[in-house]
Order: C-alpha cells, then sequence, then structure tokens
C-alpha cells in the first residue's frame, strides 16, 4: 500500500530546485549567527547540504536524518537574529525532506534581517523579502507556488503550527502573495 505525499512535499526535482535558493536565503543573513558563534559551524554546513542536495549529490534519505543539526545551534546564541539565522539554515537542510522548509528558511532569514535592524525592523523585513524575491528564478518561483498557502494543509510545516502563526506566517503569506 502506498502512501499519499503532503502537497507541501514537492517532487524532488523541484525540492533540489528550491533548496538552492533556501541556501541562498539563509546564507544571507548567517553572518548574524557567526558573528555571535564563530566556531559553530553547524549553520553553515547545513547550508553547504542544502546546495548539495540541490545539485545531485546528497540524497534525501540522508539530509531527513541529518536536518535538525543546525537547528540546534540555535540554542548556541542568544540574540533573537543569530537565533533566526541558525533556524534559517536548519529550514534549508530540510528541503531535501519537505520542499515546504524553502519558505521557511526566507521566512525565518527576513525575521533574523528584522531582528538585527531594531528601530528599522519593518522595513529590514520587506528588504530582504525583496531580495529573496530577486534571487528567485522562474522555476523556483512555479515549484514554491505548487505549495498549498501557509496554514491550509497540516501535513507539514506550512500547517497550522510555527511556520502559519504569528510573524513567521505573515512573511510567508507575503511571499506567497507575491508569487502570484
Amino acid at each position: 500500500m502506498s502512501r499519499a505525499l503532503s502537497a507541501q512535499t514537492l517532487s524532488e526535482q523541484d525540492r533540489r530546485l528550491v533548496a538552492e535558493w533556501a541556501a541562498t536565503c539563509a546564507e544571507h543573513v548567517l553572518p548574524l549567527f557567526e558573528a555571535e558563534a564563530p566556531d559553530d559551524d553547524r549553520p553553515r554546513d547545513a547550508i553547504a547540504r542544502a546546495r548539495a542536495f540541490s545539485r545531485g549529490e546528497l540524497d534525501a534519505a540522508g539530509e531527513i536524518r541529518r536536518r535538525f543539526v543546525a537547528g540546534r545551534a540555535a540554542t548556541a546564541v542568544s540574540s533573537a537574529g543569530a537565533v533566526c539565522a541558525a533556524r534559517a539554515a536548519a529550514q534549508a537542510a530540510g528541503v531535501a525532506h519537505m520542499g515546504a522548509h524553502a519558505l521557511g528558511a526566507a521566512a525565518y532569514a527576513a525575521r533574523a534581517a528584522g531582528a538585527g535592524a531594531a528601530e528599522e525592523r519593518a522595513g529590514a523585513v520587506t528588504a530582504e523579502l525583496a531580495w529573496q524575491r530577486d534571487r528567485m528564478s522562474a522555476g523556483v518561483a512555479a515549484a514554491l507556488r505548487r505549495l498549498p498557502p501557509v496554514g491550509t494543509d497540516g501535513a507539514g510545516p506550512l500547517g497550522q503550527g510555527l511556520l502559519a502563526a504569528g510573524e513567521l506566517g505573515s512573511i510567508i503569506r507575503e511571499l506567497q502573495a507575491a508569487l502570484g
């Protein structure tokens, strides 16, 4: 008996395509993490693995087992920007498992950029989202459009949990609206 996949999974081809974009989003805010924990390479390694997955050098099964490593790095730092940067890297690594994590990587990266901007938080988040969209190819946008709207499908990270709530949910809604 075969089990139906969540709409948030995406095909392996689409996951490989969006993994590179997710890695780029996470890497853009990685300096916020590295400024606080310069000797902790877990987020940088997760970004490198996401890129290797996108090139077909790693398989999904191996990455599923390792997807939480970078997320644990978030406990090694204290500033909101550094924590969100580590989580962005973890979400990028999670794309091998489920394509919806690409939107998680982008949302955490935007949140990290906003956290690092104190008084100009909203402007920094908006600027980061524009930067991300500028690096989104037509193929990535098409793949991301195949994902269900955040908060509507409970079988994955875009369901009713953390990525659908609060600022992360708002950021993902904005990204999905921009996809058309």
